[in-house]
């Protein structure tokens, strides 16, 4: 179909072929949640929302269709709708006509939950190294819970009562219902945004699989994965396990448990500081008095009692070593003298000259040789004598050989 400005097609045209597009579609399966069900005599009228997307559409049936389902449908409900697709062209508005509503079973429905905890478990948003640290000591706690819910006040007062100077930024949003999960990922997106907000909670009472259903949304455990802050879950009770639980970063059994993992017990840090302080004071007690010993002991000792006595003994041992010396040294003089002096008298035996001092004289002929026997001499030679204290010529008289005696022959003979 063409159309221009010049020739314009009307609204009945548009609205006659708008129905036979939609009539093309035929019957269709539709799985949702009931946002809204509106009962009037004859026709009721349901919106239906898309769980994880900000859709929904407009379902009418007959009364008949709605009271034939078992388990009842009520809003909140998770449904699958048999019907087609319908335009209406008098008002402009499109809705699916059902003709048969079925509720999902609480088998199905687990099913689906653990395909989606799988599908979100394989792209990370469960693992442990993507968890943040909780702060010890937060300033400012961000509460996501209903007004007025008993999570709220067992948060609040366990808190207060653990550590009355913590501090709350509550963001109430509805816990249960169609709007729950949008309305808890606002809260929580929120108080992400505030830079005073240490750590989040969010926090529920316990309840039945599809009271707890806004939990597992996609699009919350998305948001608490993005959030900047760390998020704690208080949801339901220890048995409840929402996918909300596997993506904070603490997961805390009850919302009382919550307020214990938030702060610390101040009567049972004071405590601790007590028994701190009393190790501490009782260390450094010990460690004085041994030191205090230790330098009584040091004290105590000769060397520090009397410094002198070390430099006393040192000084007579000094004594007796100049001592020894000395006496080693002229030990040594007086043997060195002896020798020496034993030697004179040895060399002065030996000398011609001690010979001479007993009287003797060394006789020599006119060239200088020594004359030892008379053989050598004949009568009128010139000599010289050499006396101890000079010389003397002399001359020859005569030579006078002498006898040998009857000893000396015999002795001769024997050598």
């Amino acid at each position: 179909m063409q159309t221009s400005p010049e020739q314009p097609a009307p609204v009945r045209q548009i609205a006659t072929l708008l129905t036979r597009y939609i009539e093309r579609l035929g019957a269709v399966w539709v799985e949702g949640q009931i946002a809204q069900l509106n009962r009037r005599p004859g026709t009721v009228f349901l919106t239906l929302r898309d769980p994880l997307g900000d859709m929904s559409m407009t379902v009418t049936c007959n009364r008949m269709v709605l009271d034939s389902a078992d388990p009842p449908v009520v809003e909140g409900a998770s449904v699958v709708v048999h019907g087609r697709p319908r335009f209406y062209a008098a008002r402009g508005t499109l809705s699916l006509v059902a003709d048969e509503i079925r509720m999902v079973g609480l088998g199905e429905l687990l099913a689906r939950l653990e395909r989606r905890r799988q599908l979100l478990a394989a792209e990370g948003l469960f693992a442990r190294e993507r968890k943040k640290a909780l702060p010890f000591l937060p300033g400012m706690v961000g509460l996501v819970t209903a007004r007025g819910s008993a999570a709220e006040r067992d948060v609040l007062e366990n808190a207060r009562r653990r550590w009355p100077a913590v501090r709350f930024e509550v963001a109430y949003a509805t816990m249960q219902g169609t709007n729950s999960a949008r309305e808890v990922i606002e809260a929580l997106q929120r108080l992400d945004r505030d830079q005073a907000v240490e750590v989040v909670v969010i926090a529920r009472g316990g309840g039945s699989v599809e009271d707890l259903l806004p939990f597992s949304d996609e699009g919350l455990v998305r948001a608490v994965a993005a959030a900047r802050t760390p998020v704690v879950s208080a949801i339901g009770h220890e048995p409840d396990t929402p996918l909300l639980d596997l993506v904070a970063d603490h997961r805390a059994s009850t919302p009382t448990d919550a307020a214990k993992v938030l702060v610390p017990d101040v009567a049972e840090e004071l405590h601790r500081v007590h028994q701190l302080r009393d190790r501490a004071r009782h260390h450094v007690t010990t460690l004085v008095r041994h030191e205090r010993e230790r330098l009584a002991q040091l004290r105590a000792r000769p060397v520090l009692a009397d410094p002198r006595t070390l430099l006393d003994d040192r000084s007579r041992e000094v004594a007796d070593l100049v001592a020894r010396a000395r006496r080693c040294h002229r030990h040594g003089l007086e043997r060195a003298t002896d020798e020496v002096r034993h030697a004179r008298a040895r060399v002065r035996a030996l000398s011609p000259m001690e010979t001479l001092r007993r009287g003797y004289a060394v006789l020599q002929d006119a060239d200088g040789h020594v004359v030892t026997s008379h053989t050598a001499l004949r009568g009128g030679q010139p000599l010289s004598a050499r006396l101890l204290d000079g010389r003397a010529d002399l001359t020859v008289d005569a030579v006078h050989p002498d006898e040998p005696s009857p000893g000396s022959q015999h002795d001769s003979e024997d050598a």
